[in-house]
């Protein structure tokens, strides 16, 4: 009787075990998006197709990122504080979107409370936590599944190693990071682009 009254106890706890780590989890998921103000790294993006581009990645928080694509890809993506900007040098195309508006947002705006919006996923590596976020009021944004590694030498302890973005169109784009820097210093000269529709040149 005594040894099923443990085992009964123990089985009520685990779950109270489980969420406590999955809160504490998302709590330092908070705490390191908090704390990266700049961030610079190497970036490997796979598309849908399989198709794979590099470059580098550069953040500056709140609200910019560069995506430097390899040379010879007229690709670029900018955000300027205010609207995240998809530049194809080739055709002269430029699409803007405000940045609340795509899953990124997370990544650019360290004042949201993601706890709100995310959830943790099963991963079969305890060192790696995965977390999906979307905005529930507005489930035609997409949703994005950040990936990070558990590393002291992180901000909060931990390490962005990329993501997994599903826009609202369903297409399905990861981005693998490398050579992660934070706190390094980013000019506000780095979120500036030419217009390929006033210029004809690339940035």
């Amino acid at each position: 009787m005594i040894r099923h009254a443990f085992a009964l106890a123990a089985a009520l706890a685990a779950p109270v075990a489980v969420h406590a780590q999955a809160t504490g989890d998302l709590a330092a998921v908070q705490r390191h998006l908090q704390a990266v103000t700049t961030m610079t790294a190497d970036f490997s993006q796979t598309d849908r197709n399989g198709r794979v581009l590099t470059g580098t990645f550069t953040l500056k928080r709140p609200g910019k990122l560069r995506f430097q694509y390899q040379k010879g890809v007229p690709l670029l993506i900018v955000a300027d504080g205010g609207a995240l900007t998809f530049i194809d040098y080739s055709v002269g195309q430029v699409q803007r979107y405000p940045i609340r508006n795509t899953p990124l947002g997370i990544l650019l705006d360290p004042s949201r409370d993601i706890t709100k919006m995310a959830k943790l996923s099963a991963t079969s590596n305890a060192q790696v936590i995965s977390v999906e976020a979307s905005d529930p009021k507005h489930p035609e944004i997409g949703r994005i599944t950040l990936i990070f590694m558990r590393d002291p030498a992180g901000p909060a302890g931990l390490m962005l190693q990329g993501w997994v973005m599903i826009d609202s169109q369903n297409n399905r784009t990861t981005i693998r990071l490398t050579n992660q820097k934070f706190g390094v210093p980013v000019s506000d000269g780095t979120f500036r682009w030419n217009d390929p529709r006033k210029t004809g040149g690339r940035s």
